[in-house]
This record gives structure tokens, sequence and C-alpha cells, in this order.
């Protein structure tokens, strides 16, 4: 039955039980109506309106949850679906609106793919050049430099070994950059080996001290999988450094069933209610590709805590 008429005879229902009382019963309207016969027939009218509103309250009732739902919904994650209740065009609409989400879920899934593949191509893409191009560059530089400075009188040949050391020095940074930009230890050794390089690499302010606890025998994570968690982390270690104030920094790699927890906790400012960034937003998309749990929140006893499971190809433990 359609909605329409489900609410027309919910009306006719109480109109028709109005008439059939006052048919039936004693109430009689005197001309001119009394004060007695006005208060029945308010009182009538009162009855009727409120069961009316009942009527359609409970009607109308799976209609406001999945209003609801579509309102508080967090379309990066979701779920659960509301439940399909009530009949007709409501359970019609609830069924359309979770099947809008299953496509929405689905393209979502597809599209960040592309997106992220596109970003780590892009990446590999300016870490050779770096590598190749920018990197041969400074250390021809350097070869030159050394070789002008043999022959150069003392004055100038100082000035130029120290032009040689700040050379040698971007020369170093700039591959630092490369290999954050594209991590080749994690593709030769492994995940625990690539996030023990991110951290020795990662130069941390003055004050700030990390621990890391890893676990060596770990279950098969996959390469899209490891390339996850190492991103993650590589944010989260990025954001401490850069913006919490931290004083100590703990990031541990474990063994959980069915997966592999990362945990990322430091005692800095937290998130303090900000709104979330491009940073956050990458990083849950991210866990939702390779079908992770990712929580971010602020440590109970002050901090940030940032929390990845990531499941285990092919079920193995």
């Amino acid at each position: 039955m359609s909605l329409f008429w489900r609410i027309f005879l919910l009306n006719a229902a109480v109109l028709v039980a109005a008439g059939a009382l006052l048919l039936l019963g004693p109430i009689t309207v005197s001309a001119p109506v009394v004060l007695t016969e006005a208060l029945i027939l308010a009182g009538g009218m009162a009855s009727m309106l409120g069961a009316n509103a009942l009527l359609l309250r409970l009607g109308l009732a799976p209609l406001q949850r999945v209003t609801r739902a579509m309102t508080t919904i967090d379309l990066l994650s979701p779920r659960p679906r509301p439940e399909v209740a009530g009949e007709g065009e409501i359970a019609d609409l609830i069924e359309t609106f979770n099947s809008m989400l299953d496509r929405l879920e689905a393209e979502r899934a597809t599209s960040s793919a592309r997106a992220l593949s596109a970003q780590e191509g892009e990446r590999r893409r300016v870490a050779q050049e770096l590598h190749d191009e920018v990197g041969q560059t400074l250390t021809a530089v350097l070869l030159e430099l050394k070789r002008v400075a043999g022959h150069a009188p003392e004055p100038l040949r100082e000035e130029l070994i120290h032009v040689q050391e700040i050379t040698r020095g971007s020369l170093d940074e700039i591959r630092r950059i490369a290999r954050r930009l594209r991590p080749g230890v994690l593709d030769e050794l492994g995940l625990v080996s690539a996030l023990t390089a991110l951290i020795t690499e990662t130069p941390p302010p003055e004050g700030l001290v990390i621990r890391r606890q890893m676990e060596k025998d770990l279950p098969e994570l996959g390469h899209e999988a490891e390339l996850v968690v190492y991103r993650i982390a590589q944010e989260c270690l990025t954001n401490t450094v850069r913006h919490s104030g931290a004083t100590l920094l703990e990031l541990s790699l474990r063994r959980r069933p069915g997966g592999v927890e990362l945990r990322i906790r430091d005692n800095g400012r937290g998130l303090g209610g900000a709104p979330e960034g491009a940073g956050l937003r990458g990083m849950r998309e991210r866990a939702l590709l390779i079908g992770a749990e990712l929580s971010l929140g602020d440590d109970p006893s002050g901090g940030t805590d940032v929390r990845l499971v990531a499941p285990v190809r092919n079920g193995s433990t």
C-alpha cells in the first residue's frame, strides 16, 4: 500500500470513528450551543487529533529513522546500514538509500585506489628524477669542486671546501627526500626495516624521544597493505614532529588475531577537536582501501593515539 493511501485511510478511520460516536452516542447539539456541549465537542476534537497524530507518528517512524541516518552517517564508512522497516514507499526508500550507499562505497574504493595509485606513481617518478637528475648533477658538482679546490690557493681553497660541504649536505638531503618519496627499503627488506629506517631518518625536534617496539616474525600483509601501514606511520611521525609539541613518541608494530597492529602514541597537544584535515582524511582513505580498522583520537593520558589494524593476506596468521 502506498504512503498516500495509508495516510488517507488513517485519517478516514479517525473521522469515521468520530462520526459513529456522534451518531450513536447520546450527544446532541443545541442551537445555540451551550457551554457543556462546546466542551464535549472540543474534547472529542482533541481526542480525534491526538489519535490521528499518534497513528501518523507510528506510520512514519521508519521514515524518520532513515532521515536521521542520512544526516548522521559517515560517508567514508557508511555502516551499519539503516534497517529496512515499514511498508510501501518507506521500505522502498530505505532499500534505495542502502543501495545508494553500496554504490557510493564501491565507487569511493575504486576512485581512492586509482588516486592513491597515481599518487604513488608520481612519487616514484619524482624520486627517480631527484636521484638520477639532481643527484647526479650535484655529484658532478662535488667532484668538480674537489678538483678545483686541489689547485686553488689556500684562502680560496677553504671557501671551496666550505661550498663543497654545503653541496654534500644538499645531496644527502635530496637523497633522504627521495627515499621518503619512494621507500625502496620497503620492497627490499620489508615493513619492519622500512619503519626503522623511517624513524632513523626523521629528524626529531629538540626534546623529542622516539621509542619503537616492533615484532620481527609478523604475518605477510602484501605489498599494498605494507605500503598503507608505512604511509600512515609516515604521516603520524610528520604530524608529531611538526605540530604536536610532544616530548615522547611511541611506535609499536605487533601481531594481532587476523592482522597486524600499528600503534603510535605521543604526549603532545592531541587533536583537541580540530577539524579533520587532508592528512587525517588521507589516512582514513588508505585504511579503507585495504579493509583496515583505523582509530584516531586523544589519548586518555594526553596526546594523540593512532591505532591501525591491517588484515593479513590470504588469511595467514
